[in-house]
């Protein structure tokens, strides 16, 4: 969808302001062609075959070169933000296009489970120095870049969605170390070296060392919420009415997984039954744990399942369903794409169904099985077991035959260790975890809506 003509992409402020992110860039990149010069050495450049055999350069000469063009670049947007109309450093529509289409709940789903594996799988590099470095430079270009869509702006830059792409970054942050930590442990195991906690394990007093390196944190953060205030409005609106509610009506964004779930869910599931469960999850986790590593230090490899199992509910099941319901739910809770206009006129027909109306109405030609009117509570029974029965049968698979045939193949190890009533229960957390993204892919796949419809009792899954 076009952009709104009178509200044109680029303006002064932005422009100047865009100036300072990329001066930005440049300092931290000039300290990083520093630090590289120091650290990384020379390679070989042969420029295709131009320079013979190659000729040995340090390898600081590209980080060079790049902070040279940023500089470049912020030099470029704070002398030319007095000509907007005039300005070409924006992202093109040859990038924009391409993203707008893949922007989808399914694509996005499949898109955010594929960097988790690649995040597990290719570990041992994305947490080097420099691979680091450089996906730290096209997150933060992709977002400068971005910033000049005006559509794209009017929603990463509202004061209260802010805070979530500062958290974006701080959990990738933390991901990062906990993986570099964990790599470099597990390769020390396998040399028979110490790990890191053990070499490092010099101890400090609470008085002065930690005493003053919370007042100085404290400090700081003070500082960065009092020019947080003054730079960012306060994100206040006009006073509540149940005559005019906003659309997106949304949740505070620590909920927004839990409003996204209500897409799928039922609010008694969604909103009682699986946020009881994470909570019992929690606290069940120190009694069914079997393994005994990994206490007290970093590790993966002696803590694959686990650190897998909640890092996939953390990451694609609630930090990708924040980003969804912040940066891509609209009006009318539709899905729209990164640099699109949200325009609250857009319908979106849902031909959405259940299981039970797939089932007769599809596949046997058949009307639903109707409940008689005035019908005992024996005979309206009877004919809800008829219309859902096939509902009731693949959730009585799925919760009570699946983590059986789950302890007799792939979880064998685990039921063996842990004992029928640990397994059981371990069994049945991750069953109902995997529920949300099952619901999700029917939906988008099939328009499948509830699997058991008892609108009459008012149970729906």
């Amino acid at each position: 969808m076009q952009n709104i003509t009178h509200n044109p992409n680029l303006t002064a402020s932005v422009i100047y302001g865009l100036g300072w992110v990329y001066l930005l860039l440049f300092f931290m990149n000039a300290y990083w062609t520093r630090r590289s010069f120091a650290v990384d050495g020379n390679c070989r450049v042969t420029l295709g075959g131009l320079l013979g055999k190659g000729q040995q350069i340090p390898v600081a000469t590209f980080w060079a070169v790049y902070s040279a063009l940023l500089l470049m670049v912020a030099v470029t947007h704070l002398t030319g933000a007095n000509q907007p109309q005039q300005f070409s450093l924006q992202m093109p529509e040859i990038l924009k296009e391409p993203i707008n289409r893949a922007s989808n709940p399914v694509a996005f789903f499949v898109g955010s489970t594929l960097l988790y594996v690649l995040m597990i799988v290719l570990r041992r590099w994305w947490t080097k120095d420099t691979p680091a470095w450089i996906l730290l430079n096209l997150s933060m270009l992709f977002l400068a870049m971005s910033i000049t869509d005006y559509d794209f702006r009017q929603i990463v830059g509202k004061p209260d969605n802010v805070p979530i792409v500062a958290m974006l970054y701080i959990v990738a942050f933390f991901t990062w170390i906990y993986f570099r930590k964990s790599v470099e442990n597990d390769d020390r195991r396998a040399a028979g070296r110490p790990l890191i906690e053990q070499e490092k394990n010099e101890k400090v007093l609470t008085w002065p060392d930690l005493v003053y390196t919370e007042l100085i944190c404290m400090v700081l953060v003070t500082a960065v919420l009092i020019a947080w205030g003054i730079v960012l409005q306060a994100p206040l609106e006009e006073p509540a009415s149940a005559a005019k509610t906003p659309n997106p009506s949304k949740a505070p964004w620590y909920f927004l997984g839990l409003q996204e779930m209500l897409v799928y869910f039922d609010p008694w599931m969604a909103g009682v039954v699986l946020p009881s469960l994470i909570l019992v999850g929690l606290m069940a986790v120190p009694y069914i744990d079997f393994n005994k590593l990994g206490n007290g230090y970093y590790t993966f490899n002696e803590r694959k399942f686990a650190v897998s199992t909640f890092l996939f509910g953390f990451l694609p099941l609630w930090v990708a369903m924040i980003v969804l319901g912040t940066f891509l739910r609209g009006p009318n809770w539709n899905f729209f794409s990164p640099y699109e206009y949200w325009d609250t006129h857009k319908l979106e027909l849902l031909n959405n169904i259940n299981l039970s109306e797939l089932f007769w109405i599809k596949w046997l030609k058949q009307p639903l099985p109707a409940v008689p009117t005035n019908a005992t509570f024996g005979v309206q029974a009877w004919y809800i077991l008829l219309r859902e029965w096939l509902g009731l049968v693949a959730v009585a698979v799925y919760l009570l035959v699946l983590p059986n045939l789950m302890a007799a193949t792939v979880f064998r190890k685990f039921y063996i260790r842990m004992g029928f009533l640990r397994y059981m229960v371990l069994a049945n957390l991750m069953l109902m975890m995997m529920s949300l993204p099952i619901k999700m892919v029917l939906r988008w796949a099939a328009n499948l809506k509830y699997i058991v419809a008892i609108p009459e009792w008012f149970f729906n899954i």
